[in-house]
């Protein structure tokens, strides 16, 4: 698929490093691996590459201001500000796209990368939430 350019005064830092070790960890394994390995293979990224953050992070949800028993676990997040959930998927589908801008939703980050993994070449999209809207748009297509 064409990726629209971002133009360079447009990216985020944040977002563009995390997508940066991303990569490096797409160019060393490929895809095929289950996520798990990716997952730890991006820690090991992040870490190298300075970026703050912390793994399998999770996320209370509440209803009308009673907190829920179920509750969400984002696989990153980075700089205490973007969520990031990793994928293995030869085929993704609008659910891994549902679960980050619900992630979004449950925390009031802004936001979010979807990272997948399990095509040959790495696939990323990224998410902008806006809690005075309470909508959510892709920056990216996958």
């Amino acid at each position: 698929m064409i990726q629209t350019p971002i133009a360079k005064e447009k990216r985020d830092p944040r977002t563009y490093g995390i997508i940066g070790a991303a990569m490096e960890v797409h160019r060393v394994l490929g895809c095929g691996f289950l996520e798990a390995v990716y997952q730890e293979s991006l820690a090991l990224e992040l870490a190298d590459s300075t970026i703050p953050f912390r793994r399998e992070v999770e996320l209370p949800l509440t209803y009308k201001g009673h907190r829920l028993a179920p509750s969400y676990r984002a696989d990153f997040v980075c700089f205490e500000s973007v969520i990031v959930e990793l994928k293995a998927l030869s085929v993704p589908t609008g659910i891994e796209e549902a679960q980050i801008l619900n992630y979004l939703k449950a925390t009031s980050l802004e936001v979010g990368l979807l990272l997948n993994f399990g095509t040959e070449t790495l696939q990323y999209r990224r998410f902008i939430f806006s809690n005075s809207e309470k909508s959510a748009k892709s920056v990216d297509d996958l």
